[in-house]
């Protein structure tokens, strides 16, 4: 079975400046993971570990400063204009669609960049407006759009050329109880069946322990761990209730990482 994402010995460097000498930063630091297809794979960690640059990593956004990345046999360097005729993105959130157009302009244009033909492109767009449930405000402008629908339309047009590998940049990051809940109720729709290989990178351990068959927990860009979240869970149990927590994600987390409680909290991230 051919792997849907591969990243083979990964690095990736920016350049930092500190006063008036020059230095780096090193994002990535040798990660080395395989995500096979039909996965709901959650990449996780607080906020400044490395999940938004491996994600770009992934999308053809950046480039490796060493290693290989490939999405369903095709390398992102050499190759990235096929990775992205099978890769839908969702990395900007809300911003990813244009304010200024209606929910169905927003559709049709992405389908247009696709090469979609007309007829397939609304009917494709009249599908993807009635799964996230926006049939009703699609000839609405976006503007008028709360902060959950935006996410929900933003889903849906990366959607629209029906991609067998989706990535997702914290999708419910901001969102109200409400939405956050809607939009986990439609990943888990995604992710049914197999047929979709979704990628996405949360800080909300309770979220992937729901979502996801398979996590990697990145710190300081360095993979610490990877597996199934129960796998995880049972594998540090002892360790766990050593420190008087129960088992859980969050669990795994501070004990790799050595973090206390407080530190990963999102807000003190």
């Amino acid at each position: 079975m051919r792997p849907a994402v591969v990243l083979d010995g990964v690095v990736r460097r920016f350049p930092a400046r500190r006063g008036a000498r020059e230095g780096e930063i090193l994002a990535l630091d040798r990660v080395n993971l395989t995500v096979l297809p039909g996965t709901v794979f959650g990449v996780l960690g607080p906020n400044g570990a490395g999940k938004t640059t491996l994600l770009r990593l992934v999308c053809t956004l950046l480039a490796p400063s060493a290693g290989r990345v490939e999405v369903l046999g095709f390398d992102t360097m050499r190759d990235p204009e096929e990775v992205r005729r099978r890769l839908g993105a969702v990395l900007g959130g809300e911003r990813a669609v244009y304010w200024r157009l209606t929910g169905r302009e927003n559709l049709l244009y992405a389908g247009a960049l696709h090469d979609l033909p007309r007829r397939a492109a609304a009917r494709r767009a009249e599908d993807l407006l009635r799964l996230v449930n926006l049939l009703e405000r699609a000839d609405d402008l976006v503007a008028r759009y709360s902060t959950g629908m935006r996410q929900r339309l933003a889903l849906a047009r990366a959607l629209m050329h029906d991609p067998p590998v989706l990535v997702l940049d914290e999708p419910t990051a901001g969102l109200d109880p409400h939405a956050a809940a809607a939009m986990r109720h439609l990943l888990a729709m995604l992710g049914r069946g197999a047929t979709r290989t979704i990628v996405v990178a949360t800080h909300n351990m309770v979220e992937a322990e729901r979502l996801c068959g398979e996590v990697g927990i990145l710190d300081c860009g360095r993979l610490l761990a990877l597996g199934a979240p129960q796998a995880l869970m049972a594998q540090h149990a002892a360790a766990a209730r050593a420190l008087g927590l129960e088992p859980s994600l969050e669990a795994v987390f501070l004990i790799l990482t050595g973090r206390s409680p407080a530190s990963a909290d999102p807000a003190a991230s």
